[in-house]
């Protein structure tokens, strides 16, 4: 920018009638006072007087507009839905079927346009800037376009529901006609409708933003029945193999993002599991969708499946599963109403699959060894002894033995993990602006910060490199006859169970409940969670799946509480009775 140069210019203004302009670094013309940038270019022949200097920053007239200077016209929908696409692909790519995106995520983006009324009804609410032109569904399409365009160059199926106004209309106006070059360039955002969009506080329309769009592809799993449960898509999130912290980056070029924009796109955190858990209740039920398909035994979200993959997971012994599927039969939460997600039902609420399938093996460890820092190490001296004196037998179950070899490995991954997200570059290699005028001081910032970096790797004599690990449902992997790391799979309960007739029961005949009294019901939880109100044993379990999980202790504690409440009616209702005793008493 350079006033001096720019006082030869005498118009008016075409906005602000003001006459005070300044030159931008591409040689054009912009309004100091109401920063309106002209098509008009100051051209400087002469560069030989000028010493040292390189022709092309000088000669800004002369310079030829790069292909995509200006950029499409483009709405804030369009962004998310570049990033639905980059989600969708990843997801392909993890083995996911394409039916997830051709059909399910497509069509719940098409319900959601049609529901905030941007898109797929008779008067969308961005069509005021420009003229409306026709938009005819075509059934025969039903794939995202391999080279994704905006929103407004394809078209989708209809969704297929229940409801009388989840059909488009036949003839429904296009609200995203694409202007190649732009026709109103904006000081305030790279969009049409960043300002707007950014200030929008409409009553009973879900903004989208970009943890939304996670929480959409997680109703999308769940309506496929994938074998991706929420703690795993927020895994692959974190591991790079899903577009989220800077999936901005990967639109075209020719959509232009700065200003408000970047309050929009930029994310600087990682997605929660208690977040995405409730915006995707919210999600699905603004767009009012139906019952979801029933989760069976046979599904891969049903708990007596996920049992088994966890209790692999933190090496626990294979037989513990039977006892597992006798507390999922107990409690109930293994019936196909109460694991399938209704969002139009009175109380919507989908289940946390995986903490309740954690929770449930959690109840099972407390029934065999209690956890109250004594008779697991008790149990373990018994299992000690049989297997140094039946060597060539099946080992019993050694609960300590255990407990070392999973907080050596618990405690290596875990410095891993934190390694990682210390290492984790947030800055962008696109960096976002707050206007176009200050496009050339952050990317020469920018450029400056890389430089930098640079030159301190070299003189350490190492290169920042990033690995990316390959995607696995399992974070663990055991294996048996490892010297380094015990295989306790094919370990036996035999030192912890007891006959009884034909049947089997713990040797344990107590048991101590996670919550004694729960909250009320217009608590915002269930029940508290303190560490030190606990034996280090139940807490070591507690933090060993908060971890696999990536979800607070307090969470899967009030979860383990639940599955108790169905387990142990008896015992909640006899401590009813005692507290109502007692009020009568006082």
């Amino acid at each position: 920018m350079d006033l001096e140069e720019a006082k030869e210019f005498k118009e008016r203004c075409t906005q602000c009638a003001a006459v005070s302009w300044g030159l931008t670094d591409e040689g054009k013309y912009y309004c100091t006072s109401c920063h309106n940038v002209t098509e008009r270019s100051k051209e400087v022949i002469n560069t030989g007087d000028i010493p040292n200097t390189k022709i092309q920053a000088i000669n800004r007239g002369l310079k030829r507009k790069r292909k995509f200077e200006k950029g499409w016209d483009w709405y804030v929908c369009e962004g998310f839905q570049q990033i639905l696409y980059q989600q969708a692909e990843a997801l392909k790519t993890l083995g996911v079927g394409p039916e997830l995106k051709n059909e399910v995520l497509h069509n719940f983006w098409k319900r959601y346009l049609q529901k905030s009324k941007q898109a797929y009804c008779k008067n969308p609410v961005n069509t005021s800037k420009r003229k409306a032109m026709v938009l005819e569904d075509n059934p025969s399409h039903s794939d995202w376009d391999s080279e994704p365009d905006l929103l407004s160059d394809f078209s989708c199926p209809s969704f297929v529901e229940s409801g009388t106004d989840s059909k488009p209309d036949g003839h429904t106006q296009k609200p995203f006609p694409i202007s190649r070059t732009s026709q109103s360039a904006s000081i305030c955002s790279g969009s049409l409708d960043g300002v707007t969009y950014s200030l929008q506080k409409e009553k009973g329309i879900v903004k989208m933003t970009v943890p939304r769009t996670l929480a959409l592809c997680y109703l999308s799993l769940l309506w496929q029945r994938e074998t991706i449960t929420l703690s795993d898509l927020l895994r692959f999130v974190e591991e790079g193999h899903i577009p989220y912290i800077h999936a901005f980056q990967r639109f075209p070029e020719e959509m232009k993002l700065y200003g408000r924009d970047k309050g929009i796109f930029a994310i600087e955190s990682w997605p929660t599991y208690e977040d995405i858990y409730k915006k995707t209740i919210e999600i699905a039920k603004f767009l009012d969708l139906p019952r979801f398909p029933d989760i069976t035994e046979d599904c891969y979200l049903h708990p007596n499946i996920l049992c088994m993959k966890y209790l692999m997971e933190v090496n626990l012994p294979d037989e513990m599963n039977d006892l597992t599927c006798q507390v999922v039969k107990m409690t109930g939460i293994g019936e196909v109403d109460f694991l399938t997600f209704d969002p139009i039902a009175k109380m919507a609420k989908t289940v946390k699959y995986d903490v309740q399938a954690v929770a449930v093996i959690v109840v099972v460890l407390k029934l065999l060894f209690l956890l109250d820092d004594n008779l697991e190490w008790t149990l373990s001296n018994i299992a000690e002894k049989y297997n140094e004196k039946n060597k060539e037998d099946k080992p019993w179950f050694d609960f300590r033995k255990w407990y070392q070899v999973m907080k050596r490995s618990i405690d290596e991954k875990k410095q891993k993990w934190e390694e990682a997200r210390a290492k984790y570059l947030w800055k962008r290699e696109k960096p976002l602006y707050h206007s176009s005028i200050d496009k050339a001081v952050v990317y020469k910032r920018r450029e400056m910060v890389v430089n930098l970096q640079k030159q301190f790797s070299t003189l350490v004599d190492s290169v920042p490199t990033v690995e990316k690990k390959r995607p696995s449902s399992f974070q663990f992997n055991w294996t048996e006859g490892d010297s380094t790391r015990t295989c306790f799979h094919g370990h036996g309960l035999q030192g912890i169970l007891k006959k009884k007739g034909q049947s089997l029961t713990t040797k344990n005949s107590l048991y101590w409940l996670s919550t004694q009294k729960f909250c009320r019901s217009y608590c915002k939880h269930v029940t508290t969670y303190e560490e030190s109100n606990f034996s280090r044993s139940y807490q070591f379990i507690i933090n060993l799946f908060s971890f696999l999980l990536r979800i607070k202790t307090s969470s899967l504690h009030e979860e383990v509480s639940l599955i108790e409440k169905r387990l142990f009616k008896a015992k909640y209702s006899k401590t009813k009775k005692k507290s109502r005793s007692r009020k009568r008493r006082k």
